[in-house]
């Protein structure tokens, strides 16, 4: 993606054009807190004259695939459940903490098999076969991970037996003790595999996560209700995200098939990413604000937003609110 995103850049500067990049992916592997090679590279784009990035929350909300725990001086364990299927067969799981704890972990499979408690130590991988299940149990750790300094915790169990999973979170030294866990993006991960203990709060995807671009939620513009699976904010950095909600409710286009509609958080990205396109065209090709970036149009946008009176804004679901561009506009001649 990022070459991708390289070569849009050199053909646009090429062109001599502004352009509008809409990234209508996400995922669940990451920090969620901006600090990603591939999202430091991107907020270093969105910076560039001409260039305006949009970025899709994802559809997770409802996915029951991220969990926060905590581990307390008092309480120094903490559990995390995960309920596998019949057919599920193999679990992904990171778990971020922050740099100033150090935590380890054992896993306890649904027949009450232990893998004991592994020692955090950076690079140290662990893989463990069960006497009586045919699962594989694989721990390792990552401290400190570039950018953030945090620590990565990764639990990966291979033909896992279906029931309910427990890893317990140790907490060899705490100072803030508050930690995330997700497992992969709906579609990579099984229908049944979720947490026990999940919360739809902090479930916006990489690259979404990122500081600069802009952030896409979705809602139903017929009854002006949120898209029930649109995913929640705020990020691990406890940035506001999503920062827009676009409609991302049965909107029409072209499939490679013909034309039909289509729901989701890379739809209400792609109408988002036209209306900064329009803006693209007032600010650079009439002459307008020849400086644009993503910044600019990010600022026009928040301000041009439809809000609702009973409701506080910035929230963790609506953002600054849902997408104007004929109100941007207006507040632009205002300016």
């Amino acid at each position: 993606v990022m070459t991708g995103v390289e070569y849009i850049i050199k053909k646009s500067r090429q062109l001599g054009r502004p352009v509008v990049i809409c990234l209508g992916l996400g995922s669940n592997s990451g920090s969620h807190d901006g600090f990603s090679i591939f999202e430091e590279y991107l907020s270093g784009v969105s910076n560039l004259r001409g260039v305006c990035i949009c970025t899709a929350a994802g559809n997770e909300c409802q996915a029951r695939h991220h969990m926060q725990g905590k581990v307390t001086q008092n309480e120094k364990t903490a559990n995390i459940d995960i309920k596998v299927g019949s057919n599920d067969g193999n679990i992904y799981m990171n778990i971020w903490s922050s740099a100033s704890d150090k935590l380890s972990a054992s896993v306890r499979s649904p027949t009450g098999e232990v893998i004991g408690r592994v020692p955090a130590r950076s690079g140290l991988s662990i893989t463990e076969k069960l006497i009586l299940e045919p699962a594989e149990v694989t721990i390792e750790y990552y401290f400190p991970v570039e950018g953030s300094s945090d620590q990565l915790t990764v639990i990966k169990v291979v033909n896992a037996t279906p029931g309910i999973w427990t890893v317990t979170v140790y907490g060899d030294m705490i100072l803030n003790g508050t930690f995330d866990a997700w497992l992969p993006l709906s579609g990579f991960c099984e229908k049944e595999t979720e947490f026990l203990s999940a919360t739809p709060y902090s479930t916006v995807t990489v690259p979404a996560t990122m500081i600069g671009a802009i952030s896409c939620g979705a809602y139903d513009h017929l009854n002006n209700s949120l898209y029930y699976q649109s995913s929640w904010g705020p990020t691990r950095s406890l940035i506001m995200a999503p920062e827009i909600i676009a409609p991302g409710v049965n909107i029409g286009g072209y499939y490679p098939i013909g034309y039909g509609a289509m729901s989701g958080t890379s739809t209400a990205a792609a109408i988002t990413a036209g209306a900064c396109a329009l803006l693209m065209q007032w600010g650079i090709i009439h002459k307008n604000d020849i400086s644009m970036s993503t910044y600019q149009i990010k600022a026009y946008l928040i301000r041009g937003c439809s809000r609702n009176e009973a409701m506080s804004y910035p929230n963790t679901q609506w953002g600054y609110g849902t997408l104007n561009l004929i109100n941007t506009f207006h507040q632009l001649r205002e300016v």
